[in-house]
């Protein structure tokens, strides 16, 4: 099982060569995803979107054929936290453009993919193992702002973002980031912030005529935290310790927040309390060796812990640095490690593929 996740071969026909023909996959072994397995299968896409999954589809003669025999087919794979197109070389500052300066080290009105590089050198590598979808995140501070999905095709900017904003993006496991102290500044930071968008909400004419106190962030950041307090965006908190965790899942209770968390490198520790408030996991499994004390507790089988206690997993590099871009093409690995640490083969697939897609609001489109 393991063997197989790691030397899969996938066969994806993406959007930039299928736009305006029909193409027809054919004779490989087809993982739809939401139903078994289909021995000798057929793909059929037409302008760019798959019309018929199945043994018997019925395949126009004007049709491209693509032989799959020996072969296994699955959707487009999904690597939910990246850099991908926003940074090319970290120490170079004019290639880097995942985080904003922000104000009082928050940027809730951060559109990371005003900065995406459509030429970036990492899609080709990364379209080539598989990945078709990258949600890209933005990095830095208390909240770094708004995260988008992109499609890696060729073209425009506008060409490849799928949907944007997708989420909104914050961390609780780094106190010097968010201009705080400890753990307990930074939450109580971010508590107070949210009762500022609040206030905004119910007194904006008096905001507008400066006759309000004074509140915790712009009228622009707090425009953009408007969607969250309302529970219509998600909000990603990285978070890896069990108390961080259990501290995010307090906040979104009191604020009624849409929250996923991210890293949860301890999340195995509170995996029962994430099911019952149908909180998803981004997490990976390839890392063994703790990488700081907040990761003391981190375990590979982690993902396998999840989603047995019947949380929503999506699987993600879970490092960050050069695995959030050029490493990014490896999400296939986080799987096949998922799966020989416990993790069901069937859940592993969907992680990288349906699940994302579904907690992101792409299962119209991809997944």
């Amino acid at each position: 099982m393991r063997k197989l996740f790691l030397s899969i071969a996938l066969l994806i026909i993406l959007a930039t060569t299928a736009l305006s023909q029909t193409i027809a996959i054919t004779g490989g072994k087809v993982y739809p995803v939401t139903r078994p397995p289909i021995a000798n299968g057929t793909v059929l896409i037409r302008d760019g979107v798959i019309v018929a999954v199945g043994a018997n589809v019925n395949v126009p003669a004007s049709a491209q054929r693509i032989d799959a025999t020996g072969k296994i087919v699955t959707p487009g794979l999904i690597n939910s936290i990246t850099t991908v197109g926003l940074v090319e070389i970290g120490q170079v500052r004019e290639t880097n453009d995942a985080a904003a300066k922000g104000n009082n080290n928050i940027a809730a009105a951060f559109k990371v993919w005003d900065g995406l590089n459509p030429a970036s050198s990492v899609f080709a590598p990364t379209r080539a193992e598989g990945v078709t979808t990258v949600i890209i995140t933005p990095r830095g501070g208390l909240v770094s702002g708004q995260a988008a999905a992109i499609d890696l095709a060729n073209g425009q900017r506008s060409d490849g973002i799928r949907r944007s904003p997708v989420a909104m993006i914050a961390q609780i496991d780094d106190s010097q980031s968010a201009g705080t102290n400890s753990r307990g500044e930074l939450m109580g930071k971010l508590r107070a912030l949210f009762d500022d968008v609040k206030f905004y909400m119910a007194h904006r004419l008096d905001y507008d005529r400066a006759a309000t106190k004074a509140l915790s962030a712009p009228a622009a950041d707090l425009e953009a935290l408007i969607p969250v307090v309302q529970g219509r965006m998600p909000i990603m908190i990285d978070a890896d310790r069990v108390d961080e965790i259990d501290a995010a899942l307090a906040l979104a209770r009191d604020y009624n927040l849409k929250l996923m968390i991210s890293g949860g490198a301890e999340a195995w520790l509170a995996a029962d309390r994430l099911a019952a408030a149908h909180v998803p996991v981004l997490t990976g499994a390839m890392n063994n060796i703790p990488d700081s004390f907040a990761r003391l507790n981190q375990r590979q089988e982690t993902a396998a812990m999840l989603r047995r206690a019947g949380v929503q997993v999506v699987l993600v590099g879970n490092g960050d640095g050069d695995e959030a871009r050029f490493n990014a093409r490896n999400i296939k690995y986080e799987a096949g490690n998922a799966v020989a640490y416990g993790m069901n083969y069937d859940d592993a697939l969907r992680a990288v593929t349906l699940t994302p897609a579904e907690v992101f609001g792409l299962s119209d489109r991809v997944g």
